[in-house]
């Protein structure tokens, strides 16, 4: 047998050898989303959720009116802000120090000249509505915005970009954050999603079935601040590793055996 053959038929082992390694997943397995029987095309979802102001939550409060020179009395960080949001879009993955209005354990934060103001358990549009009142004493058609800078979810496993990604409009679900994370890889389990949730001083751990419409009417279907997203490697990516570290030896073994026939010639 001359060398091109070996060579062929050795080829022709590796070959095959990737093959068996790469395993075999159901396309079926992949699909989200699949209807459970006729006329469930149409889903009545869950009440939005609209997340309220709690202790350790950084506030941004920023403040306009009629009169520029008088309102930056009441933006401090305004400046410091904009630096912070420059830094976090460079690094997604990193959490950067955010500049902002810290809720202490009595749920208030101080604010310039006004000092504390009770904000725990209210949403930032009620937040900025009283702010905006007790400004009404100093600012002439005083106009504030309040946001939640503490608004982060962590994506973990078996996703493109798994990080921390901080959301700024205070609203996202399950889906969007997968597809910020670039979605699910090909060997992540999609009937085994796990969500972990602080709740009440406790850690939930809930399990969600992505190939099921009924996803769409789960209370884990909205996000909260602080969640974490993980999806769990499916068998086919244990069974490649297996076979991977399995098949190593016998692929150095037929390249070693090709090069002692090459140096030969």
């Amino acid at each position: 047998m001359n060398v091109r053959a070996i060579l062929a038929q050795t080829g022709f082992w590796l070959v095959g050898l990737c093959l068996f390694m790469s395993g075999c997943i159901s396309s079926k397995e992949l699909v989200l989303y699949q209807a459970t029987g006729p006329g469930k095309d149409t889903l009545t979802l869950g009440a939005n959720y609209i997340p309220t102001i709690k202790a350790g939550d950084v506030l941004s409060v920023q403040v306009g009116s009629l009169s520029p020179e008088a309102s930056a009395f009441f933006n401090p960080y305004m400046a410091m802000s904009a630096m912070g949001t420059s830094v976090q879009n460079s690094q997604t993955s990193a959490l950067p120090y955010t500049p902002g209005y810290l809720v202490n354990e009595s749920g208030k934060i101080n604010l310039p000249i006004l000092g504390d103001q009770l904000v725990q358990g209210l949403t930032t549009s009620q937040a900025a509505g009283e702010i905006r009142t007790k400004l009404l004493n100093y600012l002439k058609e005083p106009t504030v915005n309040v946001r939640n800078l503490n608004f982060h979810i962590t994506v973990t496993g078996e996703v493109a970009r798994p990080a921390l990604y901080s959301i700024p409009n205070e609203q996202i679900t399950l889906p969007e954050a997968l597809g910020l994370a670039g979605d699910i890889t090909i060997y992540g389990q999609r009937k085994n999603v796990l969500v972990i949730r602080e709740e009440n001083g406790k850690q939930t751990f809930n399990r969600i079935d992505l190939t099921k419409r009924d996803v769409f009417q789960s209370p884990f279907y909205h996000l909260h601040p602080n969640d974490v997203i993980y999806v769990e490697p499916g068998k086919s990516r244990v069974a490649s590793a297996d076979r991977f570290y399995q098949t190593v030896p016998i692929i150095l073994s037929a390249l070693s055996f090709i090069a002692i026939i090459i140096s030969r010639r």
